[in-house]
C-alpha cells in the first residue's frame, strides 16, 4: 500500500488503497487536462491515455464500492462502459445522458469525481456510500433531482428521446446517450432515432454509445449472437452514417474465451492501447456528431469488466455482497488507486468542460422561453351554436407556435383527425416532403411519426429540458406513450429547477369512436392519471365545452413542473360554460351548469362533455317528479382532494391549493350524490371519498361496436332512464 502520499480529503471511506502502475511517474507530471483548459489537447496523447485509463479504473472502483456499502445496485453494466465515459470527461463532454436506469451507480460516482454531488452535501466516498439507496440520496436509478444528471432513467427504451431533444434545443453541444444491448430490444430505440433524423436532418449533435457487452439482466442480451458486421448493418441499415466499432478482444493478450473479452485482464500495454482507442473512436464520434453525420459509437466489451463477476452474474448485488466478501475484496484492490492517483483523477474530471456538470450542464439553468402574450381566447356563445372543443384549443396552440420557435406539438394519429387541423394548417407538419395539400415541409412544427412512445417521448423530454411542448394523443392510443409522460412527471415533481409542464391533449374518447368498437376505446386510461394525481404535480382537467377548453389550456402553459391532461371530444357540442366559469372552475375544482329546487336534491358530479348529455335529460325526468337538480362539471379532480391525500408538500413547485370543506359543500352537498364518467370510476374518488351523501357511481364497463356515442353510453348504463331511477332509489 501506498502511504507516502497524504490521502486527500475526499477520499475519506476509500476500502483500498494501491500502488502505482508501472511508468506512472512518466505519464503524470502534471494532468492531462492543463489549467484553464476544459479538455485534452490531442486523444493520442500518451499522458491522456494513461490517465483516461485511471479514470476508468476509479469509476469501476466507486461504483462496486458504493453498491457493495448497501449490499445492493447494479455495478456490472456500466463496468462495461467505464473506459467510454472516462474517455467523454477528458474530451471534455458532461451533458452525458443514458437510457439505462442501472447504471446509476457509475453514473453517481462520474458525479462525485467531479464534484456534482458536493451540490448535495456528499464531499466523501464514505458518505456516498452512506446515501447510496437511501431516500433524500442517491436512488436505486438516475432521477431529475441528482446534481449534474441530466434526465431520469428507468424503463429502457427512453433514454434516447432525451439525448434528441437536448440536441434540438442546444446546437453545438453533444448529447452522448449510453444504450445497452438488452435495451436494445425495445422497439422504440430505433424508430424514434430513425423518425427524428428524418423530421430534423441537422439535428445530429446526439451520440448513441452502444453497451454492447453480451447481457442482459439475467442471461445474454439478445443481440449477443450478431457478428461484428451484422451490428454495424444494423445500425447502417437505420440510417446512421458513421458507425464505429471498438472492439476489446481486438486487444486481448490474455487469452480469454468468448466474443466479449475484459480489458482491464490485458497488459498495461494493452489496457493502454484499448484506451487510446475508445479516446480516438470517442473523438472520432464526437466530430462527426457535431458535424451533422448521423453518428454511433459501438463499444464492445465483457459485461462486468474490472468488477467482482463477469457476463449476466455482475449485473446485480445481492443481500450478502459486501465489503467484506473476497471476491468484492479482490475486485476493489484489482482496481485501487494510490492517494496520488486519486486526486490526479480529480483534478481531471472537476476541470473537464469547465466545472462540476452540476453547473456546467445543459439542465442546470433554466431555458429563456419567449414570452407568450395573451393568447387570443374567444367566448363562444353559451347554448349557441355548437362548437368542436379541440378545434378552439387549436388556435391557441397555433398562437403558442407563432411565438415560440422551439415549440413541438406531437401527435401520432394525426392532427387532422383528432378535430385539429388548424394546427396543421398553421404550423406545418415536420416533413422533408413539401406539399400544402397535408400542409408540410421541413421547419415544421407538427412531429407526426407513427408511434405514441417517440411522441410523446419528444414532447416530454424537450418539456423536461426547459421547452414548451404539447402531446396529442387518441386517449385508446395514449397508453403506449405514457411510460415516459409517467417517468418525466416524476422527474419534474423532484426537479430542482422550474420547467415548463409537460401537457397533452387526449381526444376522440371512447364514446365518439362507437363504429371502431373496443380497439379504439380505452378509457380506462384514466386509472393512469387517477392514480397519479396524489403524486402532487399531476392535473388532469376534463373541459365541458369549447369555452372551457380554452381556459384549460390557457392556465396550462403558464405552469411549472406539472403534467398536465386536457381530455376533450373531437365533436360538436353545446357550449354550456362561460371562460370565467372555468376559471373559477380550475381553483374549485367544478363548475355547477344547472342547479334547481325541489323537496329533495340530487346532485350529479360529471367528468367529461359528452357524458353531460344524459345527465341533462335526466334532469329533465326529475324535476317533472318535484326533484332538484344540480350538475357540477368536475374540471380538475385534483383540487377535490383533502390536502393529505396529496404529495404536493414533496414538490420541489409546490401547489397546495385544494378545495376547503366548505366549498365542496357548497358544489355537491345535496340528499344524494351519483358521480358520472365516461372513463374510468377512479377518477371520482376525490369527491366520493369526501362526500356524506347516499351515493353510487356511474362509469365505463367495456368497450363495444356501436353505431352511436348515445349507443355506447347505452351500453354502459349511462342512460338518462338509469341515473333518474338510480337518483330516486338513493333518494327514497
Amino acid at each position: 500500500m501506498t502511504v507516502a502520499s497524504a490521502i486527500p480529503a475526499f477520499c475519506q471511506g476509500i476500502q483500498h488503497f494501491g500502488e502505482n502502475l508501472p511508468n506512472y511517474e512518466q505519464y503524470t507530471t502534471e494532468a492531462a487536462i492543463k489549467q484553464g483548459n476544459k479538455a485534452i489537447s490531442s486523444p493520442n496523447d500518451p499522458n491522456a491515455v494513461f490517465q483516461t485509463l485511471l479514470a476508468a479504473d476509479a469509476l469501476r472502483y466507486l461504483t462496486l464500492q458504493t453498491a457493495a456499502t448497501k449490499q445492493s445496485g447494479h455495478p456490472g453494466g456500466f463496468a462495461s462502459i467505464a473506459d467510454t465515459i472516462a474517455a467523454l470527461v477528458m474530451l471534455g463532454h458532461k451533458n452525458i445522458i443514458t437510457e439505462v436506469g442501472h447504471h446509476a451507480p457509475g453514473f453517481y460516482s462520474n458525479m462525485f469525481l467531479d464534484r456534482s454531488l458536493e451540490d448535495m452535501g456528499i464531499t466523501t466516498v464514505q458518505q456516498m456510500g452512506e446515501r447510496f439507496r437511501e431516500m433524500h440520496g442517491l436512488l436505486g436509478h438516475l432521477s431529475g433531482q441528482i446534481p449534474g444528471l441530466l434526465n431520469p432513467a428507468g424503463p429502457l427504451g427512453q433514454g434516447q428521446h432525451f439525448a434528441m431533444a437536448g440536441a434540438k434545443l442546444h446546437p453545438g453541444v453533444l448529447f452522448p446517450v449510453t444504450i445497452g444491448d438488452g435495451g436494445l430490444g425495445e422497439p422504440y430505440i430505433m424508430s424514434s432515432f430513425a423518425h427524428f433524423n428524418t423530421a430534423y436532418p441537422d439535428v445530429t449533435n446526439f451520440l448513441p454509445i452502444l453497451v454492447w457487452n453480451g447481457y442482459s439482466q439475467e442471461h445474454h442480451s439478445m443481440v449477443s449472437a450478431k457478428t461484428n458486421e451484422e451490428m454495424i448493418a444494423y445500425w447502417q441499415g437505420n440510417g446512421f452514417a458513421e458507425v464505429i466499432l471498438v472492439n476489446a478482444k481486438d486487444y486481448d493478450d490474455s487469452n480469454q474465451a468468448g466474443d466479449y473479452v475484459d480489458s482491464t485482464q490485458f497488459s498495461l500495454a494493452k489496457r493502454l492501447a484499448f484506451t487510446q482507442a475508445i479516446l480516438e473512436a470517442t473523438h472520432k464520434a464526437a466530430k462527426s456528431a457535431l458535424s451533422g453525420t448521423l453518428t454511433v459509437l459501438i463499444v464492445k466489451q465483457l459485461k462486468g469488466a474490472g468488477v467482482h463477476k463477469r457476463g449476466a452474474k455482475s449485473h446485480n448485488l445481492y443481500p450478502g455482497d459486501n465489503l467484506e466478501k473476497d471476491y468484492i475484496v479482490n475486485a476493489l484492490k484489482d482496481r485501487s488507486l494510490s492517494p496520488e492517483a486519486w486526486q490526479l483523477v480529480r483534478t481531471n474530471f472537476e476541470r473537464s468542460a469547465g466545472g462540476p456538470a452540476s453547473h456546467h450542464v445543459v439542465t442546470e439553468k433554466v431555458l429563456p422561453l419567449p414570452e407568450l402574450g395573451q393568447l387570443p381566447l374567444t367566448e363562444y356563445e353559451v347554448n349557441g351554436d355548437k362548437k368542436v372543443a379541440t378545434t378552439a384549443m387549436g388556435d391557441l396552440v397555433v398562437h403558442v407556435g407563432k411565438k415560440d420557435p422551439n415549440f413541438v406539438i406531437a401527435n401520432a394519429d394525426g392532427n387532422a383527425a383528432s378535430g385539429i387541423n388548424n394546427i396543421n394548417i398553421g404550423l406545418k407538419i415536420v416533413h422533408p416532403t413539401v406539399d400544402d395539400l397535408y400542409f408540410q415541409g421541413p421547419g415544421g412544427q407538427v412531429y407526426e411519426p407513427l408511434s405514441e412512445d417517440a411522441c410523446s417521448g419528444l414532447a416530454a423530454g424537450l418539456a423536461l429540458f426547459g421547452a414548451r411542448t404539447l402531446w396529442c394523443s387518441y386517449e385508446s392510443f395514449a397508453i403506449n406513450g405514457l411510460p415516459i409522460w409517467q417517468t418525466v412527471t416524476q422527474a419534474m415533481a423532484e426537479l430542482r429547477r422550474p420547467t415548463p409542464s409537460t401537457i397533452t391533449l387526449f381526444t376522440a374518447g371512447a364514446l365518439e369512436q362507437g363504429r371502431n368498437g373496443w380497439t379504439h376505446q380505452r378509457p380506462e386510461i384514466e386509472n393512469y392519471f387517477a392514480g397519479m394525481m396524489r403524486n402532487g404535480n399531476i392535473f388532469p382537467l376534463f373541459p365541458c365545452d369549447a369555452n372551457s377548453i380554452q381556459v384549460c389550456y390557457d392556465w396550462a402553459v403558464t405552469t411549472s413542473n406539472k403534467g398536465i391532461t386536457i381530455t376533450a371530444s373531437k365533436s360538436p357540442l353545446p357550449v354550456r360554460t362561460t371562460l370565467e366559469q372555468t376559471r373559477r372552475g380550475l381553483e374549485d375544482g367544478g363548475i355547477v351548469l344547472h342547479d334547481s329546487e325541489g323537496e329533495k336534491k340530487v346532485v350529479f358530479a360529471v367528468i367529461g362533455d359528452m357524458t353531460l348529455i344524459p345527465v341533462f335529460d335526466a334532469a329533465l325526468h326529475l324535476e317533472s317528479e318535484g326533484i332538484g337538480v344540480r350538475i357540477v362539471s368536475v374540471i380538475s379532480p385534483r383540487r377535490l382532494y383533502r390536502p393529505h391525500d396529496v404529495a404536493w408538500d414533496t414538490c420541489t413547485e409546490k401547489d397546495s391549493h385544494f378545495l376547503d370543506d366548505q366549498g365542496f359543500e357548497k358544489l355537491f352537498g345535496g340528499d344524494a350524490l351519483i358521480g358520472v364518467t365516461g372513463g374510468t370510476s377512479a377518477m371520482l374518488e376525490p369527491i366520493m371519498l369526501r362526500s356524506n351523501s347516499k351515493r353510487d357511481t356511474f362509469a365505463w364497463k367495456r368497450g363495444e361496436t356501436a353505431s352511436s356515442a348515445g349507443q355506447v353510453m347505452e351500453f354502459n348504463g349511462l342512460t338518462a332512464e338509469a341515473l333518474s331511477q338510480r337518483a330516486s332509489e338513493l333518494l327514497g
